[in-house]
This record gives structure tokens, sequence and C-alpha cells, in this order.
């Protein structure tokens, strides 16, 4: 097959339409601005998504996607067979436009030998030989806007912001009910959300901060629910049993994405590092504040919307950014990044947050 680029118009109109990003959930979140814009302009196009089994419980409601392609790539579907057997898949289904935000080689090897005749992904992608379109990945930009760039000469955009959107379902809605009301948790008002947990130890704001931030919180006569995966389960339970107090639950572990998503709107506020449920809490409406340790807003994933979302970091440190994603072990040994973030800080920052105008 050969390899080209392509001119496109805007009165390219595609019929069936694949967008692959199998990164991590919030990298999914910052995805869907992007088809939310595709389908306003293409309300009868077929917008099918790929994304992996975690990521696809949080898109189970959502109005621009038709269908929801799950790809297992570190688990039942990893390796060459894994690749092959979905790759014969995606091939019967002959979509006329592929957009592939994440900038693997596999993503874009999986449009490619689909024979999906164009192909749009960033100038940033080692395999972006195997596109039809690139597009300029724009560090300046946040991730929201990069990912709508790709859309760029193929659909036409304007400069209004448009917000991620996750819908939980009724039965979602009530699950999450019941969970609240069993704990007795009814004024949502005094509500708050940690989730302390990060797929990168680095990206972690310490533990005894946010045990020392649960205490001074509870003190006030806030209540405290803990948020995370299954991954989650150990670190929320240690900080749990640390504060060892009447009015913080444990949620970590118990609810998929989309149920935890909706744990997360029924919260005032949510303090979480920078991570995946700051993105959703965009997508549910609810204040957040990200503490941004070894990376930084600017690499595009911070506040996206000022009004409901807020990010604390130190500067002025030689070694920060270290990384876009943070890593398992910080460089210099002393996480000076995160230390430098007090419980105090995040306090006040609460405060704020609930003292301004709603």
């Amino acid at each position: 097959m050969e390899t080209h680029r392509v001119a496109l118009n805007m009165s390219f109109k595609p019929d069936k339409i694949l967008i692959i990003q199998t990164a991590f959930p919030g990298d999914v979140v910052l995805t869907l601005p992007m088809v939310q814009v595709i389908r306003k302009e293409i309300p009868s196009a077929q917008i099918d998504v790929i994304v992996t089994p975690q990521s696809a419980t949080l898109l189970t409601n959502h109005y621009a996607i038709s269908n929801i392609i799950t790809y297992d790539k570190k688990g039942d579907e990893a390796g060459i067979k894994g690749f092959f057997s979905k790759l014969k898949s995606i091939k019967l289904n002959n979509y006329d436009l592929a957009i592939i935000p994440h900038r693997s080689f596999r993503s874009a090897l999986l449009a490619y030998l689909a024979g999906i005749p164009v192909r749009i992904g960033f100038d940033k992608s080692k395999s972006k030989i195997l596109y039809s379109k690139v597009i300029g990945y724009n560090q300046s930009l946040h991730e929201i806007d990069r990912n709508i760039s790709l859309l760029a000469g193929t659909f036409p955009l304007n400069k209004e912001k448009e917000i991620p959107v996750l819908n939980s379902s009724n039965h979602e809605k009530e699950k999450i009910d019941l969970y609240l009301s069993d704990q007795n948790i009814i004024n949502y008002n005094s509500l708050i959300g940690i989730a302390p947990g990060s797929v990168w130890m680095t990206k972690r704001w310490l533990e005894e901060r946010y045990i020392e931030l649960a205490k001074t919180l509870l003190d006030d006569g806030f209540q405290i629910v803990l948020i995370g995966g299954k991954q989650d389960e150990e670190l929320c339970s240690r900080i749990h049993n640390f504060v060892d107090r009447k009015n913080i639950l444990n949620a970590a572990g118990k609810f998929n994405l989309i149920q935890s998503a909706e744990l997360i709107s029924r919260c005032k506020v949510i303090i979480t590092n920078d991570s995946a449920p700051f993105h959703i809490a965009l997508a549910m409406r609810t204040k957040s504040i990200a503490i941004f340790g070894p990376t930084t807003p600017g690499f595009g994933f911070g506040p996206y919307d000022k009004s409901i979302q807020s990010g604390i970091e130190t500067n002025g440190l030689f070694c920060k950014p270290c990384s876009i994603h943070g890593g398992n072990k910080c460089p210099t040994g002393t996480m000076d990044c995160m230390k430098q973030v007090t419980a105090k800080m995040v306090k006040e920052k609460i405060l704020a947050i609930l003292d301004a105008k709603q």
C-alpha cells in the first residue's frame, strides 16, 4: 500500500469514521471534544472509537459515539496475534477516515493496514509516514484544542470552547445514590473528593500530605470520599486507616470509571494529581484542584475551564519539569516538587474555591 499525502477540503463528508485512542483514560476524556465537534458537523456519520477496556466504561452513554471498540493491547489481545485479530475486524468496517491522536506506532499501523484511505495524525508521531495527512503538534495548546486541531482543513472549526461530556445512566446514578445514602452522606455541599493515585509514582502528591489535608478538612466539618480504581485500593486504604475518623469514605476499587465519574459529580470539589480524575471532573462539571509536581500545566494537561479548574505547583526548581508524564522514580531523589506543596496551600485553595461565587 502506498503512503501518500492528501489535500482535503470542507466538502469531504466521511460516512464512517474511526478514532483511535488507546492511551490512558484521561487522554480519552480529552479526546472527546474532538469527537463532539465531528458529531456536530456530520450528525449522520458513524463515529466509532477504539479504546482500552478500562476506558470503554467511560464512554458507554456518550451521545457522539456510535460504537465502542475495545482493544486489550496489554491483556488478551497483546502481541502480534492480538494485533492482527483486531486488524481483521477493523478492515470489515470499511472506514473512510481514521483520526489518531494517540502518537503510537501500533495505532498508526492499525489504520494503515486496515486500508483506511484518509488517516490523520500529529507530525510529532514517529509513525507519521503512515498518515495521509499530518497536523503540526502545537506544544502551546491545551490537549483538548490540540486534538481538535487534527480536524483543521477537514472540518470547519470555530473558536468556541468544546468541553468534554460524560453521561451516567440512571442505573449508575442510582448505584451512587445508594452507596452515599448507605454511608449517611446526604449533604453533598460538604462532600470533598480526594483522588490520590496516579499511574506514575512521581506524580502522586505525598501520602502524608493527603492524610494531613484530610484530617484538617474533617476538623472543619467536611466529609471526604477517597476515589480511585483497583490499582489505588492499597494507597487509599492506608490514607483511610491513618486518618481513622468518621465521615471519611474509601470508595477506591468499588466502582468502574463512569460510576466513579458520577461519584465525582456529587462532590463539591475534588483534589487530585495531574491525572485522569482531574479531566473527568471537568467533564462532570465538578470543581477540581490538580497538584502538579514533576509535570506542569504548560504541557497542555492543566486547567481548561478556569471557572471550575485550578492547579497548584511549585516553580523555580532546576529539575522541573522532568518529563511530560513524570516517572516511577524522582531523578534527583528528593521529590522537592511535591514536598514544597503543603497541605495548608491546598486547603487554602479549597476554601477559596468554595467561597467563590457559584
